[in-house]
């Protein structure tokens, strides 16, 4: 089995350690964008058109999936990529958890970057979800790219700004962004109240991973041998995880798990 992922930056990495935790006997192909990151500036025209040939740099190795690893990619671009590459290719995008979070009862924050926050896309995910749920969005600002620059005293700020942003009766937060994800414990660390009930963090990347397995007809096999390699694209080139990757557990992960080579 061959599943790729797609993401402009290091994003993708909560969703590709989901992936090798559930089959760790999976070939991954990663593909990055570093010659055209960040994509959040872009107009949905030119991000379509970025990920369109990131993802085309994906499909050339043949995997039998490929999971659009960024909320913004899936938004904007992910009809295209279906049309591009399905059926051959089954495409999985990524949803923020807004369905699950809801479920809870609220009051619920949705941290997402700023481009997120108040689109149309977004009230709507919280009309068909939500509905009748508290539900606060919160704009991000700058955390998105201080993960993935793994820039430490970057993250702290754009944390505590977020966090005093979002009120003290929240009981649930959405991480709408799959960089949050590999901070989350620390943005639970912030938005924590002394006394409260611990807070429900919801991302999408174990739901992603077992969506790609579904759509596969595989069933999980964390216990499979570790045998699975990894390679990985930027903008197209084979090359090496980005040295800041390695900052985050979720990175560590993989060349830990597999030799750092495609297997054709």
């Amino acid at each position: 089995m061959k599943i790729a992922l797609m993401d402009s930056g290091i994003g993708l990495l909560a969703a590709t350690a989901a992936v090798r935790r559930l089959r760790p006997d999976a070939d991954l192909v990663l593909s990055l964008d570093p010659d055209g990151m960040p994509w959040g500036p872009r107009t949905p025209e030119d991000l379509t058109e970025r990920a369109v040939a990131v993802a085309e740099a994906a499909a050339a190795r043949r995997p039998d999936a490929l999971i659009v690893g960024c909320n913004t990619a899936s938004v904007h671009a992910l009809s295209a990529l279906r049309a591009r590459l399905e059926p051959d290719i089954p495409v999985i995008g990524t949803v923020p958890a807004i369905k699950p979070a809801a479920a809870g009862g609220g009051p619920l924050a949705i941290w997402a970057t700023p481009a997120t926050t108040g689109s149309a896309y977004q009230r709507g995910l919280i009309e068909e979800f939500a509905d009748g749920v508290k539900v606060i969005e919160v704009p991000c600002w700058g955390l998105a790219e201080a993960v993935e620059h793994a820039d430490e005293a970057a993250i702290d700020a754009a944390v505590v700004a977020a966090a005093e942003l979002t009120p003290g009766d929240v009981t649930t937060v959405v991480l709408g962004c799959t960089h949050y994800e590999l901070v989350a414990e620390r943005i639970r660390a912030a938005l924590q109240r002394s006394g409260a009930a611990p807070l429900v963090l919801h991302g999408s990347a174990g739901a992603v991973a077992a969506q790609a397995l579904r759509r596969l007809g595989a069933e999980p096999a964390p216990g499979a041998p570790a045998e699975g390699t990894l390679t990985v694209l930027l903008s197209g080139r084979e090359g090496e995880l980005p040295t800041p990757a390695l900052h985050y557990a979720e990175g560590r992960l993989l060349p830990a798990i597999g030799p750092l080579a495609d297997r054709r």
